[in-house]
């Protein structure tokens, strides 16, 4: 099934993605579920000192996520994410970009969840942009900072759930 209108993130390029990776202290599963319970999502996704109000949360394939991001500032930014592929518990793939039905800005993101063989999870996320400017936009605005607060904000949410 294809969610996204955009017909350049069907094809990955290497020129226009962004990736991250983060060895987590917790197993697959629990990495995993962190990321696709509707509980878990919503209390660590976003950068440092983000807020997220929920409207719709659907972690489920052609399922949606409506939220805003509510930034320290106290702007508000918008988001919608569309689950495309949930592989429990190495892969889920999303569309991922403002809440309306046309986007010219909507990235898919890729997370990949592999165990180690000391019970830790390596994380790795990758973001597709539709060209390398916008990729270049999304770099310029803080996407790499932010992902890796988000990353961090998640490391430590499942060491609190492994206890």
């Amino acid at each position: 099934m294809n969610y996204s209108a955009n017909p350049a993130l069907s094809q990955w390029s290497l020129d226009r993605e962004i990736v991250m990776s983060r060895v987590i202290d917790a197993p697959r599963e629990l990495v995993f579920e962190a990321w696709s319970d509707p509980k878990h999502l919503p209390q660590w996704f976003g950068p440092k000192g983000f807020k997220l109000e929920t409207f719709e949360i659907d972690v489920r394939v052609g399922g949606v996520w409506r939220f805003n991001m509510i930034g320290p500032d106290g702007t508000v930014y918008p988001n919608r994410m569309r689950f495309r592929r949930i592989e429990r518990p190495s892969l889920m793939e999303m569309d991922h970009g403002t809440d309306q039905d046309v986007d010219p800005n909507m990235f898919r993101f890729t997370v990949t969840f592999a165990e180690q063989s000391n019970g830790k999870t390596v994380l790795m996320m990758r973001q597709l942009a539709s060209s390398t400017e916008q990729r270049d936009g999304m770099i310029g605005f803080g996407a790499v900072e932010y992902g890796y607060q988000t990353l961090d904000k998640l490391a430590a949410y499942v060491v609190g759930l492994k206890r």
